[in-house]
């Protein structure tokens, strides 16, 4: 299949969803919902969705110099926020953004280390602490989710700080890991995780990663409370690991549908109607649409051969 039909496939799956899920939340009361929205509270939501990518961008940056690129804040910045603006418009939620920073790090003349290592690193630690404050979240919440699935509480909070504590501790045992696989394309990974400063560079991966997704829950309750839903934070940091990681399956444009619809699950057991819910992850797109825009604007367009380059 054809690139051009791929893309218009994941298209029309996005939007078929997206409609599906707005029909059964009934149309008019999802437009009730935004319509009410407060202006305060969005304002907030979108700093915050702003400062959860600002972080983001010094992470990614962060990293790639580590890997050995020499690149600066306002190019980190610019380029991170002009991929914000593809993933929310190109077909295949993150990809084609992280495809994109890769592309122009190369063409500014870095290695291939760290012009693709440094985006797969960061995208891979940002979901790795998404999964984990997630997990914290659900753990915080056992009286609310266990009985959904038929678990008593303490089962519940159990099984999810252990399987939290346990995920934590996946990145470092990377080093040992790669040691055991002699895979050939991993030789620049193998290389970069048998450094002495390895445990400094995750640790500072972790830190930033963790701030990135609470400025990034603060975010998605920021909608949720221009809407009239409130919820303790705990049940915010657990609904950011299904509404982001559904957001950025590559089977929609920029993730609409796969998002609403994770909205609606993950707010349900804390008995969210399904009109306000659909409205919490309207919101939520439409502040990556918001930063994308401001992106161009603050630094200009991404160059044609790279958003060609990004596309495909």
């Amino acid at each position: 299949m054809k690139r051009a039909h791929k893309a218009l496939l994941r298209g029309l799956l996005g939007g078929a969803l997206l409609v599906a899920v707005i029909a059964l939340a009934d149309p008019a009361r999802v437009l009730a919902q935004l319509r009410q929205a407060h202006v305060g509270w969005l304002l907030a939501g979108l700093a915050a969705a702003v400062a959860s990518n600002v972080v983001s961008a010094l992470r990614w940056r962060a990293l790639a110099r580590w890997l050995g690129a020499d690149v600066s804040v306002r190019d980190a910045s610019r380029w991170y926020f002009q991929a914000i603006g593809l993933n929310a418009l190109l077909p295949g939620a993150v990809l084609g953004g992280d495809l994109y920073r890769a592309v122009v790090l190369r063409r500014a003349g870095q290695a291939t280390l760290a012009s693709s290592w440094s985006v797969v690193l960061d995208r891979v630690s940002g979901l790795w602490m998404l999964c984990a404050i997630g997990g914290l979240g659900a753990a915080l919440c056992a009286d609310v989710l266990a009985p959904w699935l038929r678990l008593p509480a303490g089962a519940f909070t159990a099984l999810m700080l252990a399987g939290t504590a346990l995920w934590l501790a996946t990145p470092w045992t990377l080093p040992a890991l790669l040691r055991r696989w002699g895979v050939r394309w991993l030789g620049p990974l193998r290389a970069a995780a048998q450094r002495p400063d390895f445990n400094r560079q995750m640790g500072w991966q972790a830190l930033a990663s963790a701030a990135v997704q609470v400025l990034s829950a603060a975010a998605l309750a920021g909608g949720g409370l221009a809407l009239g839903v409130q919820l303790p934070l705990a049940a915010w940091a657990f609904a950011i690991a299904p509404v982001f990681l559904m957001a950025a399956l590559p089977v929609s444009v920029g993730g609409w549908g796969t998002r609403e619809a994770a909205t609606v699950a993950a707010l349900a057991p804390f008995g969210v109607a399904a009109a306000a819910a659909v409205g919490v992850g309207v919101i939520y797109g439409l502040y990556a649409l918001v930063q994308g825009a401001m992106g161009a604007l603050a630094f200009g367009l991404p160059g044609q051969s790279a958003r060609e380059g990004a596309s495909e």
